[in-house]
């Protein structure tokens, strides 16, 4: 399935540093991977009005029902308002049903990182997952 590329809702700042997310979702079903993938779309739109967000990406793996977001936030408070709003709220309450495990890991760097790879946010999630 095709990744939804790094885009870039707003521009920092100059010399800002931004907040990072990262997060890794596997679905428990091929069906929940599915359902988690249709309402992708929606959420990276979503992220990418959002005040305050300065890039959003989707690695979507559906056949091996695994999932990869990162993203940069002027700063958390940013991030979580983001994640208090609709659709998202009610789509990730909605995703628990069919989720087998979620990971999420977050840090800063300079705005002048922007844009991210996935090379540091696969290594920070699996960090992350080791720690579990």
């Amino acid at each position: 399935m095709p990744d939804i590329p790094w885009s870039t809702p707003t521009a920092p700042a100059p010399g800002a540093e931004v907040h990072v997310m990262a997060s890794r979702f596997e679905t428990a079903t091929l069906i929940g991977a599915v359902r988690f993938f249709l309402k992708s779309p929606g959420i990276i739109r979503q992220m990418r009005r959002a005040p305050g967000a300065h890039g959003v990406a989707l690695r979507a793996r559906v056949l091996r029902r695994t999932f990869l977001t990162l993203s940069a936030w002027e700063d958390r408070d940013a991030l979580y308002r983001f994640a208090r709003s609709e659709p998202h709220r009610s789509s990730s309450r909605a995703a628990a049903a069919y989720m087998k495990e979620s990971v999420f890991t977050q840090w800063t760097v300079p705005a002048t990182e922007l844009p991210l790879g996935w090379d540091e946010a696969e290594r920070r999630l699996a960090a992350q997952q080791a720690d579990r």
